[in-house]
């Protein structure tokens, strides 16, 4: 594929590689993968290298059985560049220069890929993604999702380095290996490096110029563009760093219809052939076919929205020319609860999950149930339904949201791996549904199954106004919560504890949302906490150190002694302090972000202006030297 790899085309290599069984592809996906390998087609060893062949990509592909899958994963190498300075990520139809059928574009500002780094990219099994925080981790994503959408895709990316600024352009065919009769994959790349004395980008020729040529005639041949001219046209509208993606042959479904539906809405990409979901007066259940649980499916507008969790304020996502407007799903919610799960996940390791838990604005009128479970700030699971088969309405309208990052998603990121600490969050999950419902499904009109939680006592609550009654918010002594009287989707992520050791805890509020909370230890106040497992009487649950595989829930205990309305004022003067200084700790870090991402984009235009400076300053030399010889 590469200069350096199994895949690096010379022209010995290129012919030893075909003629085995010329075919054409199939344009349905599902169908696309019956590959004759016939005879002498077995993958050789060339170069010392082992080389793959062609039908492993389509194989490769299959992982993503869902179309916006496979879209997901390109956006998360967009959103990983914002660390490099990106804004934007664009995904939109373009036409087919050479046939006029539509193809898929997704392009971003980021740092770029350097001559290395696209090989890299277009290779197999190769992360540079060694950050905690970045999502894609395994090196594979662009290569599965691309031939999930479309048989080819050409990438253009350019990369600024502090001397030599480059530009790359790749070639992945599907369509070129199967009428080639390759058996190995084959991936053409041209480099170009700019030239300061000409103001000009040129050929980089490490292998010679008989190997760029062969690599540019197949780029030429094989891709929408058909002159050099026209390929790094490509690059004018990318700037001083970028990528840009262009996903072409797009696959039919099984129907034979484009799988990606452009024409429905032409501010979104739908998923063709799916439920009409926006005529108007023919919905079963408008309600529900109109909501977020079941739009998200075909509608890739609504599912962008929800994909991450968390949007820096500089970086957008721009779908058919309409930027996609970010959607916490928590701001949803209706009688919600935040409640902090503890799992060991090895030896005395516990880690805080923090779940947001309550009920959807249009309960009881849809019968959505599911959490909504991130892994590094990216949806893997949207709308999970831990309580399955129920032949009454528990469960019904109940939702949640959490970040799992002490589980790891499958290759697709689309799912978990099935794992112990997996098996016990789904039932976590599942308890603490069927503990929600039978607390609170009276206020959506439901017969309450078992008696409601105690009042506790003033010192132990917070107390906030919805409907006229003031519900409290479970405390415990040993720890307190702030409410700071902003949207209840900023708590996810937003807590931070004081001591080593977080406390759990559950906090409900069912009329005003908030934004941050605050745990913190105080000395000498005795709590009793509650055990996992088995299920007891919330006023009375305690915890018990090695008790259980992961601990959760502190809840307040009725049965403490009451402190003196003294110690009263005092706590509710130190409450009072606590959250005045948590807003400013906020602001804060909020001012340091968005001072951190000033940088980043300041050193960027520094090192654009420095380009254009040696590009003015060659162009002033070639006209000096023009004056000198006239």
């Amino acid at each position: 594929m590469s200069d350096q790899d199994s895949t690096s085309m010379d022209e010995s290599s290129l012919f030893s590689a075909t003629v085995v069984c010329p075919a054409p592809v199939c344009r349905q996906f599902w169908k696309a993968g019956n590959y004759d390998i016939g005879h002498g087609s077995k993958a050789t060893n060339v170069k010392n290298h082992l080389c793959v062949h062609p039908m492993f990509l389509h194989s490769n592909a299959t992982s993503h059985k869902w179309a916006f899958g496979a879209i997901a994963e390109l956006l998360d190498n967009a959103f990983d560049e914002i660390q490099n300075g990106a804004t934007f990520v664009v995904i939109d139809k373009i036409p087919n220069p050479r046939d006029g059928n539509p193809a898929l574009l997704i392009q971003d500002d980021g740092g770029g890929m350097d001559p290395e780094a696209i090989r890299h990219c277009m290779s197999f099994g190769f992360s540079a993604k060694k950050s905690k925080t970045s999502i894609g981790q395994y090196g594979n994503g662009f290569k599965t999702s691309t031939m999930r959408l479309g048989a080819d895709v050409i990438v253009f990316s350019r990369h600024l380095k502090e001397r030599s600024p480059t530009q790359s352009i790749g070639l992945l065919s599907y369509t070129f290996l199967r009428q080639t009769g390759c058996n190995k994959i084959v991936v053409p790349v041209v480099d170009y490096e700019f030239n300061a004395s000409t103001g000009k980008y040129g050929p980089i020729l490490p292998h010679g110029k008989k190997h760029f040529s062969l690599n540019l005639s197949m780029l030429l041949q094989w891709s929408p563009y058909s002159t050099e001219d026209e390929l790094l046209l490509q690059f004018d509208d990318i700037g001083q760093h970028g990528t840009k993606i262009v996903i072409y042959n797009l696959w039919l479904n099984d129907e034979g219809h484009m799988e990606l539906d452009f024409d429905s809405d032409v501010e979104d990409i739908c998923i063709n052939r799916g439920p009409k979901l926006f005529q108007k007066g023919k919905h079963v259940n408008p309600i529900y076919d109109q909501h977020m649980a079941n739009l998200y499916h075909y509608s890739l507008r609504i599912y962008s929205s929800i994909l991450y969790l968390r949007i820096p304020q500089c970086f957008r996502i721009i779908l058919r020319g309409r930027v996609v407007e970010h959607h916490n799903i928590a701001n949803d919610l209706k009688f919600w609860e935040i409640i902090l799960y503890r799992p060991h996940i090895g030896g005395n390791v516990e880690v805080p999950v923090l779940t947001t838990i309550g009920f959807l604005k249009d309960a009881p009128h849809v019968n959505i149930h599911g959490f909504n479970v991130y892994h590094r700030n990216r949806l893997i699971l949207p709308f999970w339904r831990v309580v399955k088969n129920t032949t009454n309405s528990n469960a019904r309208g109940v939702v949640g949201v959490l970040e799992a990052n002490f589980i790891e998603p499958t290759h697709n990121k689309q799912d978990f791996e099935k794992t112990s600490l997996f098996q016990r969050l789904e039932d976590r999950l599942k308890q603490m549904t069927m503990e929600y419902w039978d607390s609170h499904c009276e206020l959506i009109g439901y017969q309450q199954v078992k008696k409601t939680r105690a009042p506790v006592p003033s010192q132990e609550s917070l107390y906030s106004r919805t409907h006229g009654c003031s519900e409290p918010v479970l405390m415990n002594h040993s720890c307190h919560v702030v409410d700071s009287s902003k949207d209840a989707s900023s708590a996810i992520g937003s807590f931070q504890f004081a001591g080593t050791t977080p406390p759990h805890v559950s906090a409900r509020n069912p009329g005003k949302p908030v934004d941050s909370y605050q745990i913190s230890s105080q000395q000498g106040l005795h709590t009793k906490w509650k055990q996992h497992k088995p299920p007891v009487e919330l006023e009375h649950a305690k915890r018990h150190k090695g008790s259980g595989p992961d601990s959760t829930d502190i809840l307040c205990n009725r049965e403490e002694k009451a402190v003196s309305e003294s110690q009263d004022q005092e706590t509710l003067s130190i409450m009072q302090e606590n959250e005045k200084l948590q807003s400013q700790l906020l602001e804060y870090e909020k001012t340091e972000q968005e001072l951190n991402l000033k940088m980043q984009q300041l050193k960027r235009q520094l090192e654009d202006v420095r380009c254009e400076y040696a590009e003015l300053l060659a162009e002033s030399e070639s006209l000096n030297s023009i004056e000198e010889n006239g």
